[in-house]
């Protein structure tokens, strides 16, 4: 059974998460269909593309496949993980991304979301940064597509306390372009597509790519690096990080005892 639905239309592109068994998570499966989608709208030159759920869903995406996160000492956030593998492919295709969500935007999902260019979001649409609920290390890159998104002490309370915050709120600080009732999200998410390619696509694509760039203009130095990534071993090889996938497993409250 296909996990996502696609359509093509007047130089837009659809994809649609249908996967609602596993609330849409972002198993290797649902990521390696939707970056199938998008090298296909890219070979026949889309100008705009709409990443969505099932119109009317709960949840978005639960975010990144917990059952797919590895139990040993290595890293659970790599290179070649499947959600680092599909910001970098929403970030990079040359046509703009828009993320219409209804529903909850849960852990990983929440990055895949503000790596789109532009979000729409219903009314019921919640956003929630939740690794520390598990105790996973966020890497730096993930990071850093939150930090271009959320003001920085919004940032921390979220990732601190794994509390979700509403559409409106969201909006309020720039998360969201747009808030939009559910009965209309469609037709105005539609509407920002078409105008979008009506427009010059090469002039878009050049500065969709400019902006890529100097996003992650930031200076690090090697010594940084391996700061960062010793700090993210710390976690990966605790008891806390075993403890925390082990009890999303088995359905119960993780104990944290900081070892």
């Amino acid at each position: 059974m296909a996990l996502v639905s696609v359509g093509f239309q007047e130089s837009v592109g659809t994809i649609s998460m249908q996967h609602a068994e596993r609330r849409n998570a972002l198993s290797e499966a649902l990521v390696g269909e939707i970056i199938a989608a998008l090298e296909d709208f890219d070979h026949h030159k889309a100008r705009a593309v709409v990443l969505r759920a099932a119109r009317g869903s709960r949840v978005w995406s639960a975010g990144h496949d917990v059952r797919e996160l590895p139990l040993t000492r290595r890293d659970p956030l790599g290179w070649s993980d499947p959600l680092r593998t599909l910001v970098r492919a929403l970030q990079e295709l040359p046509a703009p991304v828009i993320a219409m969500i209804e529903g909850g935007v849960w852990g990983g999902a929440c990055e895949v979301a503000l790596a789109c260019d532009i979000v729409v979001a219903a009314p019921s649409a919640t956003f929630a940064i939740t690794p520390a609920r598990i105790g996973v290390p966020y890497n730096a890159t993930g990071l850093l597509t939150f930090m271009n998104a959320i003001p920085l002490h919004v940032l921390k309370e979220m990732a601190f306390t794994a509390d979700g915050i509403d559409a409106e709120r969201a909006a309020d600080l720039g998360m969201v372009n747009h808030v939009v009732p559910a009965e209309e999200i469609e037709g105005f998410t539609d509407g920002i597509a078409r105008r979008i390619a009506a427009n010059s696509p090469l002039s878009i694509s050049v500065m969709k790519e400019q902006m890529r760039l100097l996003a992650a203009a930031y200076s690090i130095t090697p010594g940084m690096f391996e700061r960062l990534q010793g700090l993210r071993r710390v976690v990966y090889d605790s008891r806390d990080y075993q403890e925390g996938i082990e009890a999303f497993l088995e359905k119960r409250r993780p104990i944290f005892t900081g070892e």
